[in-house]
């Protein structure tokens, strides 16, 4: 358990900053001795999920398997991408959906329309749940005490001059998006994004997903997304909730 553990790490440690390392690098950035990162690279290596030129290693495309075997195993994602093809082209927005692993969300759906932010995101990506609408409607389906303790266990920095930090602020802020069952941050992931979010249920009432629209605020500020796109966005998520129940999920 340890040694798949470590395995883990090692594939942790490269990243978009970091896609080709050294073996120094590679056991620096996974807390492992030379010796130790060398032999799980060797055995990567041999499974063919990394490859080396002699001096760096990097990932190969095989190692998309493991994360392919997880969307492959949830037939959700199928059913939700027309649906989410369709509200990105009815709002002219890109649309996401995510999960919540740890204290972060990871996304599991994109539907891109514009470039919106400064960083790259699609399948895999992760973001602080603390910050973003996806995050707050994921955080607001918990017990209170799990929710809490989530964001005791961010790192919350102020990404920007609006981010909320202040844990009694976070907390109102996951109350009231429980209380009315969608979500709106407005530039507190980055400078100019806002982004507006609501819950995918299973057919027993729990959240599985968010679902969120997300664009530019000097093309569309915050009261013109609530304004024009928040009955779309509840009604996707609807219906995405909708097949989910027919599909017996």
């Amino acid at each position: 358990m340890q040694s798949f553990a470590r395995g883990l790490e090692v594939i942790r440690s490269f990243s978009a900053r970091s896609p080709r390392q050294t073996l120094s690098e590679v056991a620096a950035q996974s807390g492992l001795t030379r010796a130790g990162a060398r032999r799980i690279l060797l055995t990567l290596q041999t499974l063919g999920y990394v490859e080396s030129d002699g001096k760096y290693f990097s990932l190969t495309p095989r190692i998309l398997d493991l994360g392919f075997a997880y969307l492959s195993s949830m037939p959700i994602w199928n059913l939700a991408e027309p649906v989410m093809e369709s509200l990105a082209e009815n709002v002219g927005e890109s649309c996401s959906a995510a999960v919540l692993d740890g204290t972060d969300i990871v996304y599991v759906l994109r539907v891109s329309t514009h470039k919106i932010m400064s960083i790259t995101l699609g399948v895999g990506s992760r973001l602080p749940a603390y910050c973003t609408s996806m995050g707050r409607v994921l955080l607001a389906a918990l017990p209170d005490d799990k929710a809490t303790a989530c964001l005791e266990a961010s790192r919350r920095e102020a990404l920007t001059r609006h981010t909320l930090t202040e844990l009694d602020a976070l907390r109102l802020k996951v109350a009231q998006t429980r209380k009315q069952g969608w979500c709106m941050v407005n530039q507190e992931l980055e400078e100019g994004l806002v982004s507006m979010a609501a819950p995918i249920k299973d057919r027993s009432g729990r959240t599985v997903a968010a679902l969120n629209i997300s664009g530019q605020a000097n093309r569309t500020s915050a009261r013109a997304m609530q304004d024009n796109m928040l009955q779309p966005l509840l009604e996707a998520a609807r219906a995405i909730s909708h097949l989910l129940a027919v599909q017996g999920h």
